[in-house]
């Protein structure tokens, strides 16, 4: 991530700056004209403009750290609700093979069944 240059943060967070430094600006700029400012008081400013930018630039790189950390979670759920569907998908595929072996199973008993019967009705066409 490069220095929290604007170009850089994301939409929300660069209007909510450019809201903030407008407000600052306005202040500064009213109090600049009624006011004269020590340097100690410059300085005193200065560090914390400075440290608006580096929390600035410390939210902006937890913000993209977490957008990873979901796109990742994402893609593992996606990877695992696919591997359950796909494994769900061969269990069933898996009981229609069995059942069909056991229909062709009981089709094959049941000729056989009707023909003992057809003989025990009709016992004179062995002679």
């Amino acid at each position: 991530m490069e220095n929290g240059s604007p170009e850089n943060l994301p939409k929300r967070l660069k209007l909510g700056m450019e809201e903030k430094d407008r407000e600052v600006n306005e202040k500064e700029e009213q109090l600049e004209g009624s006011l004269v400012v020590s340097d100690e008081m410059e300085a005193n400013i200065s560090q914390i403009l400075e440290n608006i930018d580096r929390f600035t630039q410390m939210v902006t790189e937890l913000m993209e750290a977490g957008k990873a950390m979901f796109k990742e979670l994402s893609n593992d759920f996606e990877e695992r609700l696919l591997m359950v569907h796909k494994e769900k998908i061969e269990k069933w595929q898996e009981e229609i093979r069995e059942l069909r072996l056991l229909d062709g199973a009981n089709e094959e008993i049941n000729a056989v069944l009707l023909n003992a019967t057809y003989l025990f009705h009709n016992p004179n066409l062995d002679s």
